[in-house]
């Protein structure tokens, strides 16, 4: 059976194992240095501290996934814009997680009254793409060669999903 709650310090170890993978076997994320628990447990409470929602899917005691928000920009006028972020144990994908996630992280983000939820994809990610149409995200931008990794230049797709007025 599956849990989804909020982050806590606890989760960081296995959020940045988590992470770590994405880093240093995919272009999914653009980091190159896998990341710490401490770093993690930084980041998490940056978000929590911030008001957005850090939440993990828990399977037993293990976490195998974790969806979250974050500011899109800084200045004020974006403070009802987020960029949303799931990422899945890489043993874990094709079970219906991610879905499990975004059901859990948008109504949050609604309730919050944040009106654009912003998906950054690198590409290609087929699963990505599938996750975010499926919840009605569409692609509204498409950056060439943006980021490089393992050298080699990747491309970044955006996806927005109006959450409300």
């Amino acid at each position: 059976m599956s849990t989804i709650r909020d982050a806590l310090p606890a989760d960081a170890a296995a959020i940045a194992a988590i992470y770590n993978h994405y880093i240093l076997n995919t272009s999914i994320s653009f980091e190159e240095d896998v990341v710490s628990a401490d770093t993690m447990a930084s980041r998490i409470a940056d978000v929590q501290d911030g008001g957005l929602p850090w939440i993990v899917l828990v399977q037993g005691d293990v976490v195998v996934g974790y969806a979250y928000a974050t500011k899109w920009r800084v200045r004020p006028a974006y403070r009802f814009s987020v960029e949303t972020s799931v990422y899945l144990d890489s043993d874990a994908g094709g079970r219906g997680h991610g879905s499990a996630l975004y059901e859990a992280l948008l109504p949050r983000l609604r309730a919050g009254g944040f009106h654009l939820a912003i998906g950054g994809i690198a590409q290609p990610n087929p699963a990505s793409v599938a996750l975010h149409e499926k919840y009605g995200f569409r692609k509204v931008a498409h950056f060439s060669e943006v980021g490089r990794k393992f050298g080699r230049w990747h491309d970044v797709g955006y996806w927005e999903l109006k959450l409300g007025d």
